[in-house]
């Protein structure tokens, strides 16, 4: 296991004894407040606790130090404790124990714990995900590539930070990269769906890949205006429309052939604009147009 102790470098958590107590957990939180992660090798949640505890002493920069005893090998110390239960965590500052926890909690209570003890920490994996976030909106794509792939660096698994890393390669038009930043995400439950963050990102990757099939507007348009019943045409239209990021008039092309004929190819252009809706997002103002256009012709 590995934790950070100052500015993301990597070092081995060290294990404690019976003998060594004194010195590393004892005389160590006179300068600094000292973790003490009680586990054992069995312990299924104390796995799971220990990357989300090793990640949030990492964010205090070396202001707090984490070390781990194993109660199998050494159980006098966790007796003295009345500790009963693992994973278990106790907080010594001055010689003292101050504070402590026990089962495996979530990042976020992690961190409040180690915040009462040393104040705010460094960001987060949700602090960083909203910075990539800001970053995207603003047009600083490589910022946001990199605050996402800082995440990932802690949590390969993190959702969030794979939709928003793929979606900024879809943008960019480099599909194949999407499509390996999304295998990173672990794979659904037999029977579920996608995470919904992950679904909006392979939405979005489909109607990339489908606008890229399509060609040039010109023919397209001549084709629509030559014979407006003309679905085919109008569909692969809205497709190369929404590429160029025109999105109400994607929508309305769509629409138009759901008036004309919604059940036209199994209604093809309905179940479009629906993928159209989840790449955008419910809330993007051409989805929210669109839907309520949609809802008009039929109900």
């Amino acid at each position: 296991m590995a934790n950070s102790v100052g500015a993301g470098a990597p070092t081995p958590v060290k294990e404690v004894t019976t003998a060594s107590f004194r010195a590393d957990v004892i005389a160590a939180s006179a300068t600094q407040p000292v973790l003490v992660d009680f586990w054992a090798p069995w312990c299924g949640p104390c796995k799971q606790l220990a990357p989300a505890l090793e990640k949030a002493v990492a964010d205090t920069g070396g202001k707090v130090a984490l070390v781990k005893m194993n109660i199998d090998d050494h159980p006098q110390i966790a007796g003295q404790l009345g500790i009963q239960s693992i994973p278990a965590v106790i907080a010594f500052d001055k010689g003292q124990p101050v504070d402590g926890f026990v089962g495996a909690l979530p990042e976020s209570q992690v961190r409040g714990f180690i915040e009462r003890l040393v104040g705010p920490l460094g960001a987060g994996g949700d602090e960083l995900i909203a910075e990539a976030e800001a970053a995207a909106a603003a047009g600083d794509t490589a910022g946001a590539a990199a605050l996402y792939a800082r995440v990932l660096t802690e949590d390969e698994t993190n959702l969030k930070a794979i939709a928003g890393l793929a979606k900024l390669h879809v943008d960019a038009g480099d599909l194949e990269q999407a499509k390996g930043v999304l295998s990173m995400a672990p794979p659904p439950a037999t029977g579920q769906s996608p995470d919904p963050v992950i679904a909006t990102v392979l939405a979005a990757l489909h109607v990339a890949e489908q606008a890229a099939s399509v060609g040039d507007l010109g023919p397209l348009e001549q084709a629509v205006a030559a014979d407006p019943g003309n679905h085919q045409a109008r569909l692969d239209l809205a497709l190369a429309l929404n590429a160029r990021g025109r999105r109400d008039e994607a929508a309305d092309h769509l629409l138009a052939i759901v008036k004309r004929d919604r059940k036209w190819n199994d209604e093809a252009a309905r179940k479009q604009l629906l993928q159209f809706f989840e790449a955008w997002g419910l809330m993007d103002p051409a989805a929210v147009t669109a839907r309520r256009k949609l809802s008009a012709i039929l109900f």
